[in-house]
């Protein structure tokens, strides 16, 4: 049995992390040692534990084993793979994120990946990925990067801004809710049990959390036209308010209904892949009230949420049960072992465009399918969109090329530039100018 070093930047985390240890425990392909690296050893200390847990109960403790990395050098010295799962700076800092632009009557319903949110986070992010890039070129730069941390395209241009060399991929899960809610309406069509969503072959494109499905494969037969019949159908747009308003009472937070993707693909040709919550963000027709987004099903996460929950797993006892590794739509894993030549793999990934997304300029992180085998990633060209949805796209490009520079280069001029163009900031240039200076102020990367 092969067996690879995996450094976990971020190990301390009770999502990311620990989820890819279970997966890790799930597959009997390789062995590994698994260095968890954290700023908070404490944090990294307890996964440890759990970790050790979770090898024992699955019976995988004689090939996989986990140890904390008291540096970050330490932990990436030798690694084969390394996985990035993040949070910029102390999650007291998404407070401001959230509630400064609401101040202003900007309503975000993630606020990690675009608009004043998602640029303040970039902000605070991409020193940390240009360092991360330096020191895995120092310590392993032959090794494959798995990145987690949003806003996913910009840390994942960051890795290739520091370290053009490197051999890193952005992984989200997205697009695989999308495939599930169309294996869902085949199961209605065809009055057949619902298929898994990996038997949809969906052809991705775009930006990531901005992206799209141009066809949708069921045994070969496109659902896109069948979807384009239900988009056109009088009642294909419900008002979810009453639904949106119980979500908010029970605190289901990241419930989609995919009405934001298909009115998409009802006014502007294409079907949207990202959940609405993320859809919803780059453009300014649904969030610009609480009932705007309610009617369409989805509700914003707010930060008590964030804030309680960030203490509910610090606090987490597990038991032996949830360490039972199960079949989970994580992919990270799956992904590690193509690369590691277990497998071929075609999924949607996230790399720089080497014209796989045409109508976006080279080197700008893009998400499209490819395949992905040993030491090797295929990115496959996607079929664009129609005109509309890659004029939106190519705002986007834009936003992130002047984030990213402005950033890197220290110029807080542009970095504004950047955030007045972003459709979220729908307030006067004088407001823009004060919500600006109290980000930069509240929003600034502490630890």
């Amino acid at each position: 049995m092969k067996s690879v070093r995996i450094c976990i930047i971020g190990g301390g985390s009770r999502l990311w992390a620990i989820q890819f240890i279970k997966d890790l425990a799930l597959q009997n392909k390789i062995g590994a040692d698994v260095a968890l690296y954290d700023i908070d050893i404490e944090a990294a200390l307890r996964n440890k534990a759990v970790a050790d847990r979770i090898f024992a109960i699955n019976g995988k403790s004689d090939v996989l084993s986990a140890s904390v990395a008291p540096t970050i050098d330490a932990g990436l010295k030798g690694a084969d793979f390394v996985v990035i799962a993040i949070e910029p700076g102390v999650i007291g800092i998404r407070k401001y994120d959230l509630e400064l632009p609401e101040k202003y009557g900007i309503h975000q319903s993630v606020g990690d990946t675009t608009g004043p949110g998602g640029i303040m986070r970039a902000r605070r992010a991409i020193p940390l990925f240009l360092d991360f890039a330096r020191k895995i070129e120092s310590c392993c730069p032959d090794a494959w990067v798995i990145n987690y941390t949003n806003p996913l395209t910009l840390c994942t241009a960051a890795l290739y801004k520091a370290f053009p060399g490197i051999k890193a991929i952005g992984c989200c899960h997205e697009v695989f809710h999308l495939e599930t809610f169309i294996a869902g309406k085949v199961a209605q069509r065809l009055g057949i049990a619902t298929p898994d969503r990996r038997e949809i072959e969906v052809d991705v494109t775009g930006l990531n959390h901005f992206t799209f499905i141009t066809s949708a494969l069921y045994k070969g037969e496109d659902q896109i036209p069948y979807l384009k019949t239900l988009a056109a159908g009088d009642d294909a747009f419900p008002d979810l308010t009453e639904t949106a308003k119980k979500r908010v009472e029970e605190g289901k937070w990241f419930d989609s209904d995919h009405l934001v993707a298909l009115r998409f693909l009802k006014d502007f040709g294409t079907l949207g892949a990202a959940g609405d919550r993320h859809l919803a963000e780059f453009v300014p027709f649904f969030l610009n009230s609480d009932q705007s987004a309610w009617r369409y099903g989805f509700v914003r996460t707010p930060y008590s949420y964030r804030e309680e929950e960030d203490r509910r797993k610090k606090a987490k006892i597990y038991s032996d049960e949830e360490l039972i590794a199960r079949s989970s739509d994580e992919e990270g894993v799956d992904i590690l072992l193509s690369l590691a030549g277990e497998r071929t793999l075609k999924t949607n990934v996230n790399i720089p465009n080497s014209g796989q997304v045409g109508y976006i300029g080279n080197g700008h992180i893009v998400e499209s399918n490819g395949y992905i085998t040993e030491n090797s990633i295929v990115p496959l060209v996607s079929t664009p969109p129609s005109v509309s949805i890659q004029t939106m796209i190519q705002r986007v490009e834009k936003e992130q090329d002047m984030i990213l520079s402005a950033v890197c280069e220290g110029d807080t001029e542009l970095l504004f530039e950047a955030f007045v163009s972003d459709p979220l900031v729908n307030i006067s240039i004088d407001d823009a100018h004060k919500l600006f200076s109290e980000m930069l102020e509240y929003c600034t990367l502490r630890y």
